[in-house]
């Protein structure tokens, strides 16, 4: 028998379970992945004045979407805007696994995140879409947004083939029972489901976290934020 030299640091850890999707058509879905992007932004004052007219429209989206958005709505207004923002700053900017940013997952602050987020660029170029947010374009809001506003294959395209860094995000957030879980949540029940390789892979990053080489990323500054416009 070989002998042990080596223990694993860190216990590989299940994901939270798949959750199989919500039938939708295109319209509720563009409905729940643009009033995620609007509660996924920083909760400032601003964010906590728009609550009661984005709880009107959750009558035009999936029950159980419905019901996630709802909970995290009331409980948002319970918990007021000074706990609710130090949260989202102890949550998203001071925890690597529950990163806000898309190629993060895949590429950690490595030379590949360029390339990632290049990417980015191209497919909004691709549908004739224009930049002007202070973000990256990997900011899942701001990918939310554009898979909400614009009709055109490659959107809907670009959220999914990065679902493996949302159900990252979301198994980090259930496993903390995070206030922002059951808004992830809703997120990834708006997307097809996971398939076993997708599965294995998402449990690597799980366990693993995103790589943490740290160069090549100087030119970052100089991407053109990130905010969709229509072209119409």
């Amino acid at each position: 028998m070989i002998p042990r030299l080596f223990n694993r640091a860190t216990p590989r850890r299940k994901l939270a379970g798949t959750l199989e999707p919500v039938a939708m058509k295109r319209a509720e879905r563009a409905r729940v992945h643009m009033l995620a992007s609007l509660l996924l932004d920083y909760p400032d004052q601003k964010w906590f004045a728009r609550l009661d007219e984005l709880e009107t429209h959750l009558g035009s989206v999936p029950a159980p979407i419905a019901q996630l958005l709802a909970d995290f709505i009331e409980a948002s207004r319970s918990l007021g805007s000074t706990q609710v923002q130090r949260l989202y700053v102890q949550t998203f900017d001071l925890k690597r696994k529950c990163s806000l940013y898309l190629s993060y997952f895949a590429t950690g602050d490595t030379r590949k995140r360029g390339t990632a987020l290049v990417t980015f660029l191209e497919a909004y170029r691709a549908t004739g879409w224009e930049f002007n947010a202070d973000e990256l374009p990997d900011y899942l809001p701001a990918v939310l947004e554009f898979s909400a506003r614009c009709d055109d294959p490659i959107a809907e395209a670009l959220l999914s083939s990065h679902i493996e860094g949302i159900e990252v995000l979301r198994t980090a957030l259930e496993s903390m029972g995070s206030h922002w879980a059951g808004l992830i949540r809703s997120i990834t029940l708006s997307l097809p489901p996971v398939d076993q390789e997708t599965q294995e892979r998402v449990l690597a990053l799980v366990s693993e976290g995103p790589p943490t080489e740290t160069v090549g990323l100087s030119f970052l500054g100089n991407l053109p934020p990130f905010s969709p416009r229509g072209n119409g």
